[in-house]
């Protein structure tokens, strides 16, 4: 079975659909998939913790060694002796050595060995919470605008800090705008003003801006679909929003966010999502 680590949402169906015809290869490449995104999050706590200079700090230093370590982690996958290769032979012994005729068993198993591996990450808990709370209004969004709905909540948890962020209103409640859509002079709806970070030249800048707000979350990802879908600015990322790649480079080249590592950022949210539901629906 060839290796689908990386940003394509077509690896969670080919590995599905791959499960049937050789369940053992499945078991070892779920036990990959969670050994890479294990060691990403692993090379990410070591940087945080690591003291930087400051001196030649940017977002493009910032951007290139994010790109680096998500290449050193799946470089580190699914090496002899690995944390990989530890799940995969604890499928194995309690499935008795032996491969089931049928895929259930391998893939109750492998989402058991993959949930252990997520649920020791830090925020665990709290990215669950957020796909299983947002998922069914994500895949009504992907009918509207055909984009996954595992890259439209990666995008939500994103802007969103994975719910923990969310933009309020005056009052201290929610905006329920999950994407983080400004307000322009188009939105006839509510509105919340809040001090959000933009990138002027490269540089973050601290601003004021107005935000549209919503009554529920539901109504934040009608918005969402309804803004991709007809505005003649997004018709690249629903074109090419198949892909990971496809879907969030053309994001940030249409202007969506001002952070120009926005697209590597969003990337590797989209990954751990990816994963996540694999977890949820083994």
């Amino acid at each position: 079975m060839k290796s689908t680590v990386g940003l394509d949402a077509n690896a969670l169906r080919s590995l599905q659909a791959n499960a049937s015809a050789d369940p053992r290869a499945a078991i070892k490449e779920t036990a990959k998939q969670f050994e890479a995104l294990f060691m990403q999050q692993l090379m990410k706590s070591m940087r945080q913790a690591t003291m930087s200079s400051g001196m030649l700090d940017n977002s493009g230093t910032q951007m290139g060694t994010e790109l680096l370590d998500t290449q050193f982690a799946q470089k580190l996958t699914g090496l002899p002796g690995g944390l990989s290769a530890q799940i995969a032979r604890q499928l194995e012994q309690q499935l008795n050595g032996k491969v089931a005729a049928t895929t259930a068993p391998a893939a109750q198993a492998a989402g058991a060995a993959g949930a252990q591996v997520w649920n020791r990450l830090p925020g665990a808990s709290r990215a669950q919470d957020f796909v299983a709370r947002h998922n069914t209004a994500a895949e009504q969004a992907e009918a509207e605008t055909g984009i996954p709905a595992a890259f439209i909540l990666s995008q939500a948890a994103h802007e969103s800090g994975w719910g923990q962020r969310e933009i309020k209103n005056a009052d201290g409640s929610s905006s329920h705008n999950v994407f983080g859509i400004k307000a322009g002079t188009s939105w006839k709806g509510a509105v919340t003003e809040v001090t959000t970070t933009e990138y002027v030249n490269g540089q973050p800048q601290k601003v004021k801006a107005k935000f549209r707000a919503y009554a529920t979350p539901e109504d934040a990802f009608r918005d969402y679909a309804n803004l991709i879908k007809n505005s003649p600015r997004y018709a690249k990322v629903v074109e090419q929003g198949g892909t990971a790649q496809g879907f969030a480079v053309n994001l940030q080249r249409a202007g969506y966010a001002t952070d120009p590592a926005y697209a590597a950022k969003l990337g590797r949210v989209i990954n751990t999502t990816l994963r996540l539901q694999r977890t949820l629906t083994a």
